[in-house]
C-alpha cells in the first residue's frame, strides 16, 4: 500500500473518499500493522534493553557481555523475520529470497559474519527505533480513532449546562480528526513501511550480489543442460545412426566385392555408393566425437587430448601435467578449445608444428596452445576463436591470444577448478 502512488483525488469526490475510508480494507490491515507492530516492538526493545544491561553489567567477568552480544544476534535475526512477516502479512512487502533472508545461527563463523555485515546493523536499528516510535505510531492512530468521536460527542456532554461555541468547536474538531483517522492511519503505516524497506530490505549492493549469485546459477543449469544434452545427441548418433550406417557400408562393400558380373553402370553405383557411405560415416564419427568423446568420459583428459593430437594434421607436441581429475564442465571446455585450436592449425595457420601443454596449478586448469604458422588470427575473423573465448567466460575462465602477424600464434585459457 504506497500512498504515494495513489491518484489523485477530485474535490468533488473528495466526500465520498472520505467515508469510503473507513471501511477499507487497506485501512484496517494499517491500523493491524500499526497495532501489531507496537506489541512486537515493545517486546523486542525490551529484551534488547535488558540484554544491554546485562552485557553492561557484566563486562567485569568478560563472559557475560560475550554471550550478551551473541543473543542480542539472535533476537536481531529473531525479530527481523517476525517483522519482515507483519510487513508481508499487513502491506503486502516483498522480501528478497537467500542469504539475507535467513535467521541466526549459532555457528561462531556465521555470528563472525553478521558482526561485519552492515545489513545486522540496519535491522538492528530497525529494532532499536521500533521499540519506541512503533508505539507512538499507534497510540497516536489510536487516539485519532478514539478521541475524535469523543470530541463529537461534546455538545452532548454540555446539553444541560447550556452549549457554547467551545463545545461546537469540540464537535467540529472532532470531526475533522475522525475524517482524518484513516488517512492518519495509513501515513503512519507507509512511513513505517518506508523505514522497514530502508532497514529491513537489502541494499543496492546486496541487491546486486544476489542478482549476480541468481545470474551464476543460471547459467551453471545453462551449461549442465547444455551439455546433457551433447551427451544424449552423441549416444544416440552412436548407437543409432552410426550403427546403421555402418552396416550399410558393409553390406555395400560385401556387394561391391562379390557382385562382380554387373554391368559396369551398377558397379560404378555401388562402388560410388559405398565411397559414399564411408566417407559419411567418416564425418559422423567426427561429428560424435566433437559432441562429447566417450574417451573424454572414461579416461580423462589427457587420453582425449592424446587422441586429437594423433588425428591432427600437423604434428603436435603434447604435454598434460595433472595429479588429478578436474570438474566434467571443465575437462569439456578444457577438450574442446584444445581441439577447436588444432583445427584453426591445420586450416589457417599453415604451420609445420603445434605445441599443446595443459597444466593443473592448485585450483586452476592452464592451456597453452602455441604453433609456427603465419599469424595473424583475429577473433573477429569468423575464425572459432570467439566461440572458444565464449567457451571459456562460461565456466569463469580468462582467455588470450596473441598472433601477430608473421606468427607465432599462442593461445592461453585459465580455467578455475576449485572441487
Amino acid at each position: 500500500m504506497d500512498i504515494s502512488a495513489m491518484p489523485p483525488i477530485p474535490w468533488r469526490r473528495a466526500p465520498r473518499a472520505a467515508v469510503r475510508a473507513f471501511w477499507a480494507g487497506s485501512t484496517w490491515r494499517s491500523l493491524m500493522h500499526l497495532v501489531t507492530g507496537a506489541v512486537l516492538g515493545a517486546a523486542g526493545g525490551t529484551v534488547i534493553v535488558a540484554l544491554l544491561i546485562i552485557g553492561v553489567a557484566g563486562i567485569p567477568t568478560i563472559v557475560l557481555p560475550v554471550i550478551a552480544a551473541c543473543a542480542l544476534l539472535v533476537v536481531s535475526g529473531a525479530l527481523t523475520v517476525a517483522q519482515r512477516s507483519r510487513h508481508t502479512a499487513f502491506l503486502g512487502a516483498e522480501w528478497p529470497d537467500g542469504p539475507y533472508a535467513q535467521p541466526v545461527t549459532f555457528a561462531p563463523r556465521a555470528l563472525l559474519a553478521l558482526v561485519r555485515s552492515p545489513r545486522t546493523w540496519r535491522q538492528f536499528s530497525y529494532h532499536v527505533i521500533a521499540g519506541c516510535g512503533a508505539f507512538l505510531a499507534a497510540a497516536l492512530a489510536v487516539t485519532a480513532w478514539t478521541v475524535g468521536p469523543a470530541m463529537i460527542l461534546a455538545p452532548l456532554l454540555g446539553a444541560g449546562s447550556g452549549l457554547g461555541a467551545r463545545h461546537w468547536m469540540l464537535c467540529g474538531a472532532g470531526i475533522f480528526v475522525t475524517l482524518a483517522a484513516p488517512w492518519i492511519t495509513r501515513g503512519l503505516a507507509e512511513t513505517d513501511a518506508l523505514l522497514g524497506r530502508l532497514l529491513l530490505g537489502t541494499s543496492r549492493t546486496e541487491a546486486l550480489e544476489l542478482r549476480v549469485t541468481d545470474l551464476a546459477a543460471s547459467r551453471d543449469s545453462t551449461v549442465d543442460a547444455a551439455d546433457a544434452e551433447r551427451r544424449r545427441i552423441e549416444r544416440d548418433l552412436h548407437d543409432g545412426a552410426q550403427q546403421r550406417l555402418t552396416s550399410l557400408a558393409m553390406n555395400l562393400g560385401i556387394a561391391r566385392a562379390t557382385l562382380t558380373d554387373l554391368p559396369d553402370d551398377g558397379a560404378r553405383a555401388i562402388a560410388q555408393a559405398h565411397d559414399e557411405a564411408k566417407q559419411v560415416l567418416t564425418e559422423l564419427r567426427d561429428l560424435v566425437r566433437g559432441l562429447h568423446p566417450a574417451v573424454l568420459e572414461d579416461r580423462g583428459l589427457d587420453a582425449a587430448l592424446s587422441a586429437v593430437a594423433a588425428r591432427s594434421p600437423v604434428p603436435v607436441r603434447l604435454r598434460v601435467d595433472m595429479d588429478r581429475r578436474v570438474a566434467r564442465d571443465v575437462e569439456a571446455v578444457a577438450y574442446f578449445v584444445v581441439s577447436e585450436a588444432l583445427t584453426n592449425v591445420a586450416r589457417h595457420a599453415a604451420a609445420a608444428n603445434a605445441a599443446v601443454e595443459v597444466d593443473l596449478h592448485g585450483d586452476e586448469l592452464r592451456l597453452r596452445i602455441a604453433d609456427d604458422g603465419r599469424g595473424g588470427a583475429d577473433p573477429q575473423g569468423g575464425t572459432g576463436l570467439q566461440g572458444l573465448a565464449d567457451r571459456v567466460r562460461s565456466v569463469d575462465g580468462a582467455f588470450r591470444i596473441t598472433s601477430p602477424l608473421g606468427g607465432p600464434t599462442v593461445i592461453e585459457a585459465e580455467l578455475p577448478c576449485a572441487s
